[in-house]
């Protein structure tokens, strides 16, 4: 039978556990460790997911004016962590360059004054017991930065953070029709603006991936100048890795 238009928004849309992803041969991502996506609502249907559903936690990336005053629809089955990256921290990182593109000017502000919110980020997923839901609306730019932290601080390649990255391509359409279904946004970000930044260009997740590279070790190396440690770190690879096969 069919599946009808409103079926198919009847759920998570931008949804994918970043298992799988390869780092090295003969190594890739374990699965079922962090899963990515746009906004749950209140109703959706269980996803098909071979990784547990639903979560044992979840990072909520969204400002608390895109929640409207409404409780998380997994607040019941999960601990729900809320780190809203776009409420920036103040008198935390340098000056922005107008003539960036608009979401790499964005992903830059991100790493520039919300550091200290990604490490939030990295030590929730780090000592979580089960598998990670990260999310914000779309899933693509505050999920975008938090999933290459992730995957970029485990060793994965260059190239196979891009490919996950641009994979929200495909979902936008369908994005944004559950973004118009509940279109609490982030401050300052209209409906016109999201329309204008849709797309996910391998560019703007090469801009953060760049940042990272100026340390040793990308984002492990980025981490650890941001007070993370190396045992962190080294727990993190421990849990997020896994012999391909």
């Amino acid at each position: 039978m069919p599946t009808t238009e409103h079926e198919a928004l009847d759920g998570l849309v931008n949804l994918r556990d970043l298992g799988g992803i390869p780092v090295e041969e003969g190594v890739e991502t374990a699965a079922g460790v962090v899963l990515r996506s746009d906004a749950p609502h209140a109703g959706d249907r269980i996803p098909e997911l071979p990784a547990q559903w639903p979560p044992k936690v979840v990072v909520d990336l969204r400002d608390p004016s895109e929640l409207a005053g409404k409780p998380h629809p997994l607040a019941e089955v999960a601990r729900v962590h809320r780190v809203p990256l776009l409420q920036e921290e103040q008198g935390d990182g340098g000056g922005a360059d107008d003539t960036r593109h608009a979401l790499t000017a964005l992903y830059q502000r991100m790493l520039d004054r919300a550091a200290k919110k990604l490490v939030e980020v990295f030590r929730i997923v780090l000592e979580s017991d089960g598998p990670v839901l990260i999310h914000c609306a779309a899933g693509k730019d505050r999920t975008g930065v938090a999933s290459a932290m992730l995957l970029s601080a485990a060793g994965v390649r260059r190239d196979a953070i891009v490919a996950d990255y641009v994979l929200t391509d495909q979902n936008m359409p369908r994005v944004l029709q559950r973004l118009s279904v509940d279109p609490q946004l982030p401050p300052g970000v209209d409906e016109e603006m999201v329309r204008q930044l849709i797309s996910a260009p391998a560019e703007a997740i090469e801009s953060v991936l760049d940042r990272f590279d100026e340390h040793e070790g990308g984002a492990a190396g980025w981490l650890l100048a941001h007070d993370v440690t190396q045992a962190e770190v080294d727990r993190w690879r421990e849990r997020f890795l896994a012999a391909d096969g």
